[in-house]
């Protein structure tokens, strides 16, 4: 009995730590859009945990504070863009596969 009473205990406390911002997590947080929230750009941040490395999730951050960036990108000729756009796209998919409600 102790020892669930622990466990139980040690769970809740686990379970009540906040998931370690990011640069996404920070970005959809700072934004203006109606639909963030806590497990929602979390959520973001774990997929880009998954997808992105460091660089890209600075870039993909600053997309977040500045939408045209994103058209500047996509449109770029060059090719370290191309390579990212093309990263930002399948964190896109798995993003909206992983957190939409």
């Amino acid at each position: 009995m102790r020892i669930s009473i622990v466990a139980a205990t040690a769970a809740l406390f686990l379970t009540s730590i906040p998931v370690q911002a990011g640069p996404i997590s920070r970005a959809c947080m700072d934004s203006d859009r109606n639909a963030r929230s806590y497990a929602l750009c979390g959520c973001l941040q774990q997929v880009a945990n998954q997808t992105l490395d460091r660089g890209d999730q600075r870039l993909a951050a600053k997309i977040f504070r500045k939408p045209q960036m994103a058209q500047d990108i996509k449109m770029s000729d060059s090719s370290s863009h191309e390579v990212f756009w093309r990263k930002y796209q399948n964190f896109g998919a798995a993003a909206t596969q992983s957190c939409s409600s």
